[in-house]
């Protein structure tokens, strides 16, 4: 069994439960921690769990927005923090007291009865990485934050029976918002994240007939509109918009199987 729920995606925090199942024994891995400690601890809650039912933390890159309160939720609860060694020197170096393990392109990393295999994303970051997850039998990717799909990429996340995947921008509207220029340039550029248009070409390469769920995340509140989002999708999986799932900032997702 695997399934996946965001608590939360957005420029203002981002974090995204994966858990596997054996039908005894359960692991959970929490990539990101983009929220406050006792804001991430209520979305915890919200999902039906605690923050000490958590056995690993990724962190995907240095941003705020993702990793938030990692040092402070490992030191509270004792959790294994799982990042690239990029990360950590980006981030100050933070001394972890034995929980911090690095996490580099291509190598898997056991949590339980989950597998997860990090890769690197082209992001103005240090050393970003993204992840795809197994439990065996079920794949799940999660690509956020990322300005265009490298041919690496594309190449991790073959196969997919779900895709958490970053739709951040209209570029329309990013154009005419209140951004200043540098700002337009940074988020549009090939380092920085993905329209709705390179999300969708994404799509349309990874989403097979048999996925699952794919699933919009880190949609901009000023650049970006759910209908939009939803309509992009409908067109490359050849659905309803209605049907179409968005992870909102406030609420995230509700439990999904993968």
């Amino acid at each position: 069994m695997l399934r996946f729920r965001s608590l939360g995606s957005g420029s203002s925090g981002n974090a995204t439960l994966i858990e596997a199942g054996n039908g005894h024994t359960t692991s959970r891995v929490l990539v990101d921690c983009g929220f406050g400690l006792r804001h991430l601890e209520a979305r915890l809650e919200r999902a039906g769990l605690a923050a000490t039912d958590i056995d690993a933390l990724f962190i995907t890159h240095e941003h705020g927005d993702h990793i938030g309160c990692a040092h402070a939720f490992s030191r509270r609860h004792g959790t294994a923090v799982w990042m690239s060694e990029g990360t950590w020197m980006a981030s100050g170096a933070r001394d972890y007291e034995g929980r911090l393990n690095f996490a580099r392109d291509g190598e898997a990393i056991a949590v339980g009865d989950m597998q997860v295999r990090p890769f690197t994303v082209p992001h103005d970051a240090r050393e970003p990485l993204q992840l795809r997850c197994t439990d065996g039998a079920r794949h799940l990717g999660v690509l956020t934050d990322l300005g265009h799909a490298t041919p690496h990429v594309l190449a991790q996340l073959g196969g997919l029976d779900s895709l958490l995947l970053e739709f951040n921008h209209d570029v329309d509207l990013l154009g005419v918002s209140s951004y200043p220029p540098f700002l337009k340039q940074r988020v549009g550029g090939k380092w920085g994240h993905l329209s709705n248009d390179a999300a969708a070409g994404i799509a349309a390469a990874l989403c097979h007939g048999a996925i699952r769920h794919l699933v919009a995340a880190h949609l901009s509140e000023q650049n970006n509109r759910p209908d939009i989002v939803r309509q992009a999708m409908a067109q490359v999986l050849g659905a309803h918009a209605d049907e179409m799932l968005t992870a909102n900032a406030a609420e995230g997702t509700p439990w999904l199987d993968v």
